[in-house]
């Protein structure tokens, strides 16, 4: 099948415009024929490929299972369903097809003429709090990467109550004694049919990369430190966050009390009961006041120890890694609330925090004037979010792996909105929320690169986003970012012609960080004092 796969794609290459329009390439993946769309660039495109059986039923909340063998051709030209959730996040739009429990659908973006090219591999996971998201968003795109000479792949996980809920009933049926964790094994599956299927796409298996952004990125740092995947990975890419302080897993008997809470509370006394719910109804009950937040737990199963032991143990996948955070990951607010940021206010919110060690965060995130105040609160406020926990994955990784770490400080700031997109308030992810209300005040302009904002220029995705007015800078910055990106996915190292050298952040005495920006370069670490002083709090 293979030589046929090669075949239609030359095919495809070598027909004249009018065959190319008709021209729908295929492949063979081990459960049957898939036949997806040749892009307008060249690139073929398969959307909502099966990598596991729909969850539902008795397979709710159950490990996920393995995808069914169908004949004939399946159609893979449109993205399939997105995982069960609300819509609390201004800044995604879903290209999918509906939301469902049958979720559990990946996509693939191959430049490949021949089915033995033997590609390098992108991995993506998409970020949103583990209760948002979906494969299909714009700013994932693969094409623009696979024009690069890449296999772009992004997947869907199951996400909130349904990708993430334990339940001592669960525990106790399950063949690994373990519940919760279902949106992270699902990820590891999609690694699994990888490994079985992009060969057949003109991937190669063992050159695979994963990355993602915000809980996309924290999963990374988990698919690393499971001994389910972390064989299955050549190399990582994280984009704000980890699990080492960020999204941080609890105890499986802690998850436990969150589930049997849970069940009280929508008036289940079993878990045949939970499972018989309609889908709408766990899922409108997640948005109630007191509802317990479902996340990661250590379950002895997919995470057999906290992701902090098995990093200073250098238990975890010994791959490259690329890891970064941006300037403002967090606004000054978080630390402020509504208080005007004067020194004043600011040294007495910083004492409401940290009582007897307000005097060494003042050293170290000082604030002797209002724009020194300004700056240090976001500071301090996107450290506590996640700069901390990134900075403490590149740290112990770069310690324990034996491998290279490559660690950048995002600081692009986005263009003005375009005019007719109005009033807006910036989005919980990092994007906007269109104001109705024309009188309604305007939200304050970013200082920095807020959460979630190199998505597109990393992946070369700036035209899918039409809310901002990207500038030439702005592209500049992209190509350059995207280029360390895919330098990085093909060998492991982001360096290349034409690019500003980055030195690995664990070669030498000195930790050198990227600094992309319009004007990229790199710089010593500045700020390694706050994350030493901020490690004891992440412990507790």
């Amino acid at each position: 099948m293979k030589i046929l796969f090669s075949l239609l794609l030359v095919a495809a290459v070598q027909a004249p415009p009018a065959v190319l329009a008709q021209t729908a390439p295929r492949a063979k993946t081990v459960n049957g024929d898939v036949e997806g769309t040749l892009e307008a660039s060249g690139v073929r495109s398969f959307k909502g490929l099966p990598f596991a059986q729909p969850p539902v039923g008795e397979l709710r909340w159950r490990e996920p299972q393995p995808v069914k063998n169908w004949t004939g051709v399946r159609q893979a030209r449109q993205f399939g369903p997105r995982a069960m959730q609300r819509a609390v996040f201004g800044d995604m739009n879903f290209r999918s097809n509906g939301m469902g429990e049958d979720c559990l659908y990946l996509n693939v973006w191959t430049p490949a003429k021949a089915a033995n090219e033997k590609l390098p591999v992108l991995v993506y996971f998409y970020g949103g709090g583990y209760i948002a998201g979906d494969g299909s968003e714009p700013r994932y795109d693969g094409e623009s990467m696979a024009r690069k000479g890449i296999v772009a792949v992004t997947v869907n996980y199951r996400l909130n109550v349904f990708g993430f809920m334990a339940h001592p009933e669960l525990t106790k049926e399950s063949p690994n004694k373990a519940s919760g964790n279902y949106g992270l094994l699902d990820q590891s599956a999609a690694l699994r049919w990888v490994q079985q299927n992009i060969a057949a796409f003109g991937g190669d298996p063992k050159r695979v990369t994963i990355a993602g952004e915000s809980a996309g990125s924290t999963s990374v740092s988990a698919q690393m430190a499971s001994p389910l995947s972390k064989n299955l990975i050549a190399g990582a890419i994280g984009e704000s966050g980890s699990i080492l302080g960020t999204l941080t897993p609890v105890t499986l008997a802690e998850a436990e009390v969150s589930g049997e809470k849970f069940a009280t509370q929508v008036g289940a006394k079993s878990l045949t009961e939970l499972r018989a719910m309609p889908a709408e109804k766990l899922l409108e009950a997640t948005a109630q006041q007191g509802t317990p937040r479902f996340g990661l737990n250590v379950d002895g199963y997919f995470l057999p120890k906290p992701g902090a032991t098995i990093y200073a143990n250098g238990e975890q996948a010994r791959v490259p890694l690329l890891v970064g955070w941006n300037s403002e990951e967090m606004n000054a607010g978080a630390i402020l609330g509504k208080d005007a940021p004067t020194p004043e206010n600011y040294a007495k919110a910083v004492q409401r925090l940290y009582g007897d060690k307000a005097a060494e965060v003042m050293r170290l995130y000082p604030g002797n004037s209002e724009k020194e105040v300004q700056e240090s609160a976001t500071a301090l406020a996107g450290d506590r979010f996640i700069g901390f926990s990134t900075w403490k994955w590149s740290d112990l990784h770069g310690k324990t792996s034996g491998k290279p770490v490559y660690r950048y400080y995002y600081t692009r700031p986005r263009p003005a909105m375009v005019p007719e997109m109005g009033n807006a308030t910036p989005g919980l992810a990092g994007g906007v929320v269109r104001n109705t209300d024309p009188s309604a005040p305007k939200a304050p302009a970013a200082r920095g690169a807020v959460h979630s904002a190199e998505i597109e220029y990393a992946m070369g995705n700036l035209a899918s986003n039409k809310v901002y007015a990207w500038t030439p800078e702005d592209y500049k910055v992209s190509e350059v970012m995207q280029n360390y990106f895919a330098n990085f996915i093909k060998t492991g190292n982001p360096n290349g012609a034409g690019l500003p050298n980055w030195p690995a952040a664990n070669a030498g005495n000195t930790v050198q960080v990227m600094h992309i920006d319009v004007n990229t370069g790199a710089k010593p670490e500045q700020n390694r004092g706050r994350y030493l002083f901020l490690d004891p709090f992440a412990a507790k």
